[in-house]
């Protein structure tokens, strides 16, 4: 069966599911049950780009963000969580149609969901009684928006055309240092700044106008900070300068990377990057980590001040990736490396869950979209990925999976290459190049080697752990990884050859 008729099927599938949800809600109004106006708001907060450590919650004693952090004193920090791909348009497509993004063709950030009708986050939610609502950036094509309705402006007004491909796997030669790095300096108006405070005006009237007579609501707040560039109002850059270490590079350890990351390196024009430069970046990214929290705050206050409905909504914090920091020589996303792929998530609703918890156990973005259903009352499709964690959440000794998957299947890279984590085993496959480039592994102990410095792929004694959590890969995705990025290949290449014009004459450029 094609990915096409596949989703066609999904969908017809989600829509005769959806009529007996509806048929449910209703016998639970008559019978005065589970009502839909009962079930808690859902304020989802996304950031772009957030490295966990840099967040107070998650013990950095230099950076300032108290309203992050508060919502983990009133909540749950989820201290191992995963994107399931460290790259924002496949991440995101991954937790809105709640499969992984090799299950549904979103390979990069010029990719698109196989269908504008797809079964979706939001539409499982509209489904079982909320409104569902998009303030921000999703990185969606101008076309689509997958059943929410969105406020606060047009953030969404991309053109997809599906292409892309794979670097020559001996062509390591360096490019010169890429041009956003220029972008590392003090600025009151920089895009990723500008285009947050149109969020956060967006979203402000929404939370103070809502009425505890209106049905449940999601919202979705997409903000982009503190992704690069790395221009920050120089009065949060001021607290962080002097005060960020530079990064932890043993001697040897770039020439000892995989080399889909030496590609990384040279794909992205890291290579050659002053140490000025790096250490202003990483002290910009700082402040521009508090910058964001203080749209936070903003977001908070308001909720807060609309006692009507506060007590009885749900705020979740995330992020859609990591960034590396000059980290292993790596800036921004793209591998595999904790500041990539390891994300913060933050879940508060007293009404239900104590403060100030912690639930140490592996999980990922599609975990999270599982339980959001779950606590609305919707039926997700059976083919989703995922679990809920709900149980996990009331419980924190009741058992969980404590296992994650991500895959990179994207740009500046000669092949892709697919995660798994489980208890404090770290494994990534990357897939076949070419006959004369094999695949390569790497396995990471994060108890005794958290930097994940020594690779322990090669050792004997792990050949049947690798056995095991590659075997683990293959049942969770649903497929072989070689097979995968074959796959892959063939749809970058060929693209969706689409008629449609893309809007005002112009096709954005995706993001590298």
């Amino acid at each position: 069966m094609s990915d096409l008729i596949a989703t066609r099927t999904s969908r017809r599938r989600f829509l005769q599911a959806s009529a007996a949800s509806a048929l449910a809600l209703a016998t639970s109004r008559v019978f005065g049950i589970g009502k839909a106006e009962q079930r808690p708001n859902i304020l989802w907060i996304m950031s772009d780009e957030h490295n966990p450590i840099v967040t107070g919650c998650y013990g950095n004693k230099i950076v300032r963000t108290p309203n992050i952090d508060s919502l983990a004193e009133n909540g749950i920090t989820f201290e191992n969580t995963y994107c399931n791909s460290p790259l924002c348009v496949p991440s995101r497509a991954s937790l809105t149609s709640g499969k992984y993004c090799s299950r549904v063709s979103v390979w990069n950030n010029n990719c698109e969901l196989p269908t504008a009708d797809i079964p979706s986050l939001p539409r499982v939610l509209n489904d079982a009684g909320y409104e569902s609502f998009l303030c921000g950036k999703q990185h969606y094509d101008y076309s689509r928006r997958y059943g929410f309705t969105e406020i606060g402006g047009n953030f969404n007004n991309n053109y997809k055309t599906g292409n892309g491909g794979r670097r020559d796997p001996d062509n390591l030669k360096p490019k010169k240092v890429s041009k956003r790095f220029d972008d590392f300096h003090p600025g009151d108006h920089g895009s990723t700044v500008e285009h947050d405070r149109r969020v956060t005006a967006g979203a402000i009237p929404f939370l103070s106008k809502r009425s505890a007579d209106d049905k449940p609501f999601f919202l979705y707040a997409g903000y982009l900070t503190p992704h690069f560039p790395l221009i920050v109002p120089e009065p949060d850059w001021d607290h962080y300068k002097g005060k960020i270490d530079m990064p932890n590079i043993p001697p040897g350890h770039l020439d000892r990377l995989p080399l889909n990351y030496k590609h990384l390196r040279v794909g992205f024009g890291v290579v050659g990057v002053s140490d000025d430069t790096v250490r202003r970046g990483r002290e910009l990214y700082y402040g521009l980590t508090e910058w964001f929290d203080n749209e936070v705050g903003k977001l908070l206050t308001t909720l807060r001040a609309n006692k009507a409905i506060a007590e009885n909504t749900i705020v979740i914090y995330a992020s859609d990736h990591g960034e590396n920091m000059g980290e292993h020589g790596l800036w921004w996303k793209n591998d595999m490396f904790e500041h990539a792929a390891h994300v913060p998530l933050v879940v508060s609703w007293p009404k239900r869950w104590t403060g100030g918890q912690r639930r140490t156990s592996t999980c990922s973005h599609l975990d999270l979209v599982k339980t959001l259903c779950d606590i609305g009352g919707g039926h997700t499709p059976d083919e989703w990925n995922g679990d809920s964690m709900l149980a996990y959440m009331d419980d924190g000794k009741s058992k969980w999976k404590d296992f994650a998957v991500s895959e990179y299947y994207a740009h500046n890279i000669a092949s892709g290459y697919v995660m798994a984590r489980s208890e404090q085993w770290k494994y990534t496959y990357h897939t076949v190049m070419d006959k004369d480039h094999p695949a390569e592994r790497e396995l990471y102990d994060l108890s005794t080697d958290p930097g994940e410095f020594t690779n322990l792929a090669a050792k004997p004694e792990h050949a049947d752990l690798i056995k095991t959590m590659h075997a683990r890969i293959v049942k969770e995705v649903g497929a072989d990884p070689d097979e995968t990025e074959q796959r892959a290949r063939h749809e970058l290449a060929k693209g969706y050859n689409r008629k449609d014009p893309p809007p005002g004459g112009k096709a954005q450029k995706a993001e590298e």
